[in-house]
């Protein structure tokens, strides 16, 4: 099974990538400490949608706790900045190209800046491939808070199709 995660640009290098979410986690004021950095250098290299147990199996005990809890922190706290999506029907994460992010940013009133993640998902190889969503935010019902969204799409990628 082959979650793979594309891109239309080219994407950048580890450390680029790893100085780029520090420089937005610091920017938010908050801590970008090894273990999260370690964590999402695990998905960034994995290149494709992983599960937090997946992780664990991976996690260097010098940088952080191998324990699922630690994991799950780790993981929320990089969502909620935006430097990864959660794959809701592969119950995985994926890592986001923020060379997208500097064309799609939104400030959410806490810092972090996030652009809407929109999946589509081959149900034959599970490959995944992330596009940048719409906002939905004017066909809201009157009064409705969006806390998150996720948009995923069914279906047969090219390759399967053929």
């Amino acid at each position: 099974m082959t979650e793979t995660h594309h891109h239309d640009q080219p994407t950048l290098d580890m450390p680029a990538r790893i100085e780029q979410a520090r420089s937005i986690v610091e920017g938010a004021g908050e801590r970008f400490t090894p273990l999260r950095a370690h964590v999402l250098e695990l998905i960034i290299a994995d290149g494709k949608a992983v599960k937090a147990y997946d992780l664990l199996a991976r996690l260097r005990p010098d940088v952080g706790s191998p324990k699922p809890p630690t994991v799950y922190r780790a993981l929320e706290f990089l969502s909620r900045h935006g430097l990864i999506h959660r794959v809701e029907a592969l119950n995985a994460f994926i890592a986001c190209d923020h060379n997208h992010l500097h064309d799609h940013n939104h400030d959410h009133g806490d810092g972090s800046h996030r652009h809407l993640a929109e999946f589509f998902i081959c149900e034959k190889c599970h490959d995944v491939e992330e596009r940048h969503a719409h906002d939905h935010t004017a066909c809201k019902p009157d009064g409705f808070n969006i806390a998150r969204s996720v948009i995923e799409h069914y279906g047969t990628c090219t390759r399967c199709a053929a």
